[in-house]
């Protein structure tokens, strides 16, 4: 007979407080994705470079990282361990791999439909779900396999809501198809590869959370600055300075941004990439719901259609996990 492994009451309390940090990373994540469209709006003026924001949020994310690392003590025993060849294992390819995706975002987000954009967006669920799989071995039952195909249909019916009211039409159908879908599909398969490998760097390699998270803000900003050299942000640095436009209110959703990649690493690193997806969706609900608080936005019918499915597919995911079968020898 198989032997039954019974865990003693230390272990037990380890899951239930590793539950309780998930849950809260999960919930202050959510709220941080769903009210950041919202502050950036009120906060950030169009003449703001968008490059200077992205870069002073990193900057700001490895100042918060580093804080956090000394606070738990941690700071200089991480340093005496860290080697440039672990970091580029770790932090480099996946910071590399999310910089082509953001490029190829942009290339398909300028020949596509918003309403197209977005919903070829949400495939990047179904890939980190298979590429957790295949680097992870990580398995989903066949509930939480359902589950998942809610919550796309979920964000779907959201980016329908989102995308009708500023989508546009093109008639170049081999410009749509090459310069659009492929880019999207492209960079939907590089998010899924680029999120299991973050979460392998973490959960199997142990590297920590915070490091990730300030060796990736590095990796990033090293990119930005090299872009720079050729592109219109860079031109306009040059031209009218690197803080052009900004006002001490710039910093509130600069800050905010901030925090919510450190939440991103520590979801991602004790829960794992698919939650992750589940976050994000959700994030979705509470922007309309905060549209709806402070613009007088209603929800649409999308939105109140698509709640029920993120609750059910939270509920399922969460209710339903892959058990391993015990064989009787």
């Amino acid at each position: 007979m198989a032997v039954t492994k019974v865990d003693g009451p230390d272990s037990a309390r380890e899951r239930g407080s590793s539950s309780r940090r998930v849950f809260l990373y999960s919930v202050l994540l959510t709220l941080q994705y769903g009210a950041q469209p919202l502050i950036s709006k009120r906060f950030i003026r169009r003449e703001v470079i968008v490059t200077s924001s992205v870069i002073t949020c990193e900057v700001v994310k490895v100042i918060c990282a580093l804080i956090l690392l000394a606070k738990n003590g941690n700071l200089k025993k991480l340093y005496k361990e860290w080697t440039l060849v672990g970091a580029l294992t770790a932090s480099g390819l996946p910071a590399a791999i999310y910089a082509l995706q953001n490029s190829l975002l942009q290339i398909s987000y300028k020949n596509l439909d918003s309403l197209t954009f977005s919903i070829l967006n949400q495939t990047k669920l179904f890939f980190t779900a298979l590429f957790t799989y295949i680097i992870l071995r990580q398995r989903q039952s066949i509930q939480q396999i359902g589950a998942l195909f809610l919550l796309i249909v979920a964000a779907m019916l959201l980016s329908i809501g989102e995308g009708t009211s500023k989508g546009y039409s093109t008639d170049n159908s081999e410009l749509v198809l090459f310069y659009g879908i492929v880019p999207i599909l492209v960079a939907s398969v590089l998010s899924g590869l680029a999120s299991a490998l973050c979460q392998w760097a973490s959960q199997v390699k142990k590297h920590s959370s915070y490091l990730m998270t300030i060796e990736m803000s590095i990796f990033g900003c090293m990119c930005l600055l090299v872009s720079t050299f050729k592109s219109a942000d860079g031109h306009a640095i040059g031209q009218h300075g690197f803080f052009y436009g900004w006002t001490p209110l710039t910093l509130i959703p600069v800050i905010f941004n901030a925090v919510g990649g450190i939440l991103v690493g520590l979801v991602t690193s004790y829960a794992g990439g698919v939650r992750k997806g589940f976050v994000i969706v959700s994030a979705l609900l509470v922007t309309a719901l905060l549209q709806f608080i402070f613009d007088g936005k209603p929800p649409s019918f999308y939105c109140l259609v698509a709640l029920p499915l993120v609750i059910s597919s939270i509920s399922i995911y969460q209710k339903y996990p892959y058990r391993i079968k015990k064989k009787e020898a």
